[in-house]
């Protein structure tokens, strides 16, 4: 149990020995139902993974003036992380047990300045091709009536864990 009294997990590192033992989806699943801990990361930047099916991956976050930057608008920082979460789960979720993933490379696209006033957004990844050793996966980054914000695409090397 949470320090607020919560039954959500801590967040936390999932132990790489049970990793091991888990395809990638049933252990995004986990994430979603929470049985599996969020990564610290989700809750620094106040986003959640809401959603795992095979080959797809789809994290809401809510941008506040805590990511401002100096100019006054959200960091694209913001938006590429959400957008590689998702684009990264997205590969994850493609995974067997005994398999892990890397980030070759990913690229952004920020398409409009977010602000507090936003309100959450949804990033959402998919598979474009899954191979032996690499993957290729597309996200967008979307408001609630489904304006974008930013997207991006990413090529991963899949590698035994």
């Amino acid at each position: 149990m949470s320090p607020e009294g919560s039954n959500k997990p801590r967040r936390g590192l999932i132990p790489l020995e049970t990793v091991r033992q888990m395809s990638g989806l049933a252990l995004l699943q986990g994430m979603v139902e929470g049985r599996f801990p969020p990564p610290p990361m989700a809750e620094t930047l106040d986003f959640a993974l809401i959603s795992a099916k095979h080959g797809e991956a789809v994290f809401r976050g809510t941008p506040g003036s805590h990511h401002y930057n100096p100019l006054g608008t959200v960091h694209g920082g913001y938006a590429a992380t959400l957008l590689d979460s998702a684009l990264g789960c997205a590969v994850h979720s493609t995974l067997e047990a005994g398999e892990a993933y890397t980030t070759m490379e990913f690229k952004v696209h920020l398409v409009r300045a977010m602000t507090e006033a936003t309100g959450d957004v949804l990033a959402q990844g998919q598979v474009i091709h899954r191979g032996r050793r690499s993957a290729t996966a597309e996200a967008k980054l979307v408001d609630d009536a489904g304006k974008l914000y930013a997207h991006g695409t990413t090529t991963c090397m899949i590698l035994p864990i």
